[in-house]
């Protein structure tokens, strides 16, 4: 995808979460990420503890199976020549927004 995005796009802005940062964005819960797929599945479905709502089977495991956050390393190997801004958070980067506009 972000190979397309280089040779259609005229100007773009792409932003993602930072893989890194404690709280992962999408379920609102500290270092899920880095969690095994059973087990984020366990907690989506069985608990509430994600959003205050226990998901349901199918949209969890598709949900699950979607998400992927990156790293700055692997956004800067996708997007080598485009500017960075890093959006902070208690003085940590939150997000990654990249693009390729001239300041």
């Amino acid at each position: 995808m972000a190979s397309e995005i280089i040779r259609v796009g005229k100007k773009f802005i792409i932003q993602t979460p930072n893989k890194y940062f404690f709280i992962e964005p999408h379920y609102l819960l500290p270092f899920f990420q880095f969690l095994p797929s059973s087990i984020k599945f366990f907690i989506l479905t069985q608990t509430k503890m994600s959003r205050l709502k226990r998901w349901n089977k199918d949209f969890a495991k598709q949900y699950i199976k979607e998400i992927r956050l990156m790293s700055f390393k692997e956004l800067k190997t996708l997007f080598p020549n485009c500017n960075v801004y890093y959006e902070k958070f208690l003085g940590m980067n939150k997000s990654f927004t990249i693009h390729n506009f001239k300041l």
